[in-house]
């Protein structure tokens, strides 16, 4: 297929004009960040309210068991899509009986990864010595039913970047999942309540997809979608590879060492990365329909690379970094002293969450010129590497396994670092400029934290050292920042001061 023309940018591209609309319709990246920002971060306050609940109401063996069961689900979760979603956003020209195939295939897709799931779910359940995970699994993955049946309206949506109203639609599902979830711990449904919560989630936000952007199906003809799902194919094996190594961690921890050390390494492994998820993900929901506009465009390319790069780790690192900072502290206290188990692997996850923010965009980037074969390759490396790692990591426990983030991810980075930078043309030193502001803020916090928690005296009011840890922290960031970067961060708060409302079209 023919690839689409590239809109025009110039190197010296300001921050808030990336990619200038190109019609009335779109806005710019940064509008459309700020609308999924909105929507995301409101129900967050909501998603995090209810996991402060749900974690004195649950068990660390709860949380351990709904672990193993999302295993499955997210082995099987890239099959349901096949890549398809990733393929209608790419290829800008696919005729609408392309598209209707796709859409049965989708369906296809969905369907048959659920039944694969309802196949592995005993097996599975005897690989963890866990006989009741089998229902779980089996209750958990029937969400991949709908995973496929909106892989090509999702698209779509995309695709027209409809952004405003795919962020009210993540807005609306989560905090049904947190209302449900909450609800039924209360009941005292225990583990059922997380699964139950996750799956009226997905339910919910695939029926309204389907209510805004309905597509209709097609027989499937292998003449006309060979070429869309070969492409899917190489997206779905670098994300399964991806999610198997995500999980394999879980797996080894759970088949290890047991229902209890996975609810506590499984709980690090959240919150370390809930600010990665919840913020990286804006981007990454968002850059491939752009990415796909200027794929040919090498310096629309550098540019979005330079500026989300700097903005993501400006984000990104005084929240995981400054995590690890007052893990010590914050977890007894928000959390109740039967998670101390977990704050050593969390203090290692925050520094790997850290560094993987960063890393997240490269991948979209090579996807988007297309070569999503070689990122295949990658992935399915660092399935061998990482399975590797974790199963060293393992005799030490759940910190040894969180470790082998820290020691062979960097591999795997590296090597997508290589061939990105090589892609694009982007030097080097002008990639690790745009990292000097997030880390030169994070160096002086680590400093300011460490002098607090060696002056602050010890006493009863726990809650009072360790907001005055935060405070300081977050101010001597802010302050480095805004002292050594001035003009780095000027731009960007007069980029914030800008953001208008995107005018996208109706819900």
């Amino acid at each position: 297929m023919d690839s689409p023309k590239p809109a025009i940018a110039n190197e010296q591209t300001s921050t808030g004009d990336l990619l200038p609309a190109p019609t009335a319709k779109h806005t710019s990246l940064a509008a459309n960040l700020a609308w999924r920002a909105l929507a995301n971060w409101s129900s967050q306050l909501v998603s995090w309210a209810a996991l402060l609940i749900v974690v004195r109401l649950l068990s660390p063996a709860d949380f351990g068991l709904v672990g193993m069961s999302v295993v499955l689900y997210w082995y099987l979760r890239f099959l349901g899509d096949f890549g398809i979603m990733a393929t209608v956003i790419r290829y800008q020209d696919l005729s609408q009986e392309t598209l209707a195939q796709l859409n049965t295939m989708g369906a296809v897709f969905g369907t048959g990864s659920f039944l694969l799931a309802c196949l592995f779910a005993w097996p599975a359940a005897l690989f963890f010595k866990t006989p009741r995970m089998a229902l779980v699994a089996v209750v958990t993955c029937v969400a991949l039913i709908p995973v496929g049946l909106r892989s090509v309206p999702e698209g779509l949506l995309n695709k027209e970047m409809r952004f405003k109203s795919l962020s009210l639609f993540d807005a609306l599902a989560g905090m049904v999942s947190a209302a449900v979830t909450v609800l039924l711990a209360c009941l005292g449904f225990h583990y059922w309540a997380l699964v139950l919560g996750n799956l009226l989630s997905e339910f919910t936000r695939c029926a309204i997809i389907l209510s805004v952007r309905h597509h209709r199906f097609a027989r499937p003809r292998i003449a006309t979608i060979r070429g869309p799902l070969t492409f899917g194919r190489s997206v779905l094996l670098a994300g399964f590879a991806w999610s198997t190594y995500n999980t394999v961690d879980n797996v080894t921890a759970g088949r290890v060492l047991g229902p209890a050390a996975l609810g506590l390494y499984g709980m690090a492994w959240t919150l370390a990365n809930m600010p990665l998820e919840k913020i990286v993900s804006l981007v990454s929901s968002l850059i491939p329909a752009y990415l796909a506009r200027v794929q040919t465009d090498l310096a629309a390319l550098r540019n979005y690379v330079r500026v989300l790069t700097e903005a993501i780790a400006l984000a990104i690192f005084p929240v995981t970094i400054g995590l690890a900072l007052v893990a010590r502290d914050a977890v007894p206290l928000v959390m109740g002293p039967k998670w101390n188990g977990m704050v050593a692997p969390l203090e290692v996850l925050c520094v790997y969450a850290a560094f993987r923010s960063v890393v997240t965009l490269l991948s979209k980037v090579l996807i988007a010129v297309g070569n999503a074969r070689f990122v295949m390759r990658v992935e399915v490396s660092g399935l061998v590497l990482m399975t590797i790692a974790f199963y060293i990591g393992s005799h030490w426990g759940i910190t040894g396994i969180a470790f082998g983030w820290v020691f062979a991810y960097p591999i795997i980075a590296l090597t997508h670092y290589w061939k990105t930078l090589e892609t694009i043309e982007m030097g080097v030193g002008d990639y690790i400029t745009a990292l000097r502001p997030a880390f030169d803020g994070s160096v002086a916090m680590a400093v300011a934290v460490g002098v607090l928690r060696w002056t602050l005296p010890s006493s009863h009011f726990q809650w009072l050292r360790l907001m005055v840890e935060i405070g300081g922290g977050a101010a001597v960031y802010i302050a480095t920042v805004a002292l050594l970067h001035r003009q780095r961060a000027m731009h960007f708060w007069s980029i914030a001061k800008r953001l208008r409302a995107p005018r996208l079209g109706a819900l």
